[in-house]
């Protein structure tokens, strides 16, 4: 900050103490001391602060520029659906005009029916349960609580 060499604070040091006197100069100087400390911390704290701004405006400006970016794939990628879905639509008409007879862009005065809407055996079969029964054998897994007299009359007695 200042270019003062060892001479010149010596000079200095000689000069306040002719000045204020032995007595007074030990607290003077400590009062130098911490305010010049103060000082310090004052400007670390400004330097940060001013550091912490930048990084706050660096992150701003990268954020602005993701976001645009991502708009920017988000409109192809919505072109690019649109296009397939348009390709798609024409080539499902051009396959479809065949099976009506007619054009693809008249609908049919009755509904198509799905193979869903049919009527299935396997609706309604009953589902086999989740884990076989050999498993729950196996394990033991009850299906039912069983009271303290059923349990002893079905394990065997010791003794």
């Amino acid at each position: 900050m200042f270019d003062i060499g060892i001479s010149e604070l010596g000079v200095i040091g000689v000069v306040a103490l002719v000045v204020l006197g032995p007595e007074r100069l030990p607290r003077v100087a400590r009062t130098v001391g911490n305010l010049l400390g103060r000082a310090q911390r004052y400007m670390a704290d400004i330097k940060s602060e001013v550091n912490r701004q930048m990084e706050l405006d660096e992150l701003r400006n990268m954020k602005a520029s993701v976001e645009d970016s991502m708009r920017q794939i988000q409109a192809s990628v919505a072109e690019n659906v649109g296009q397939v879905q348009d390709e798609f639509d024409a080539a499902w008409r051009e396959a479809t005009s065949g099976l009506r007879g007619g054009d693809a862009e008249t609908p049919s005065s009755e509904p198509q029916p799905y193979l869903a809407d049919a009527p299935s055996a396997r609706r309604t079969r009953r589902q086999p349960p989740a884990v076989p029964v050999w498993y729950r054998r196996q394990s033991r897994v009850r299906r039912h609580a069983l009271s303290t007299a059923a349990r002893a009359a079905r394990l065997p007695r010791r003794g």
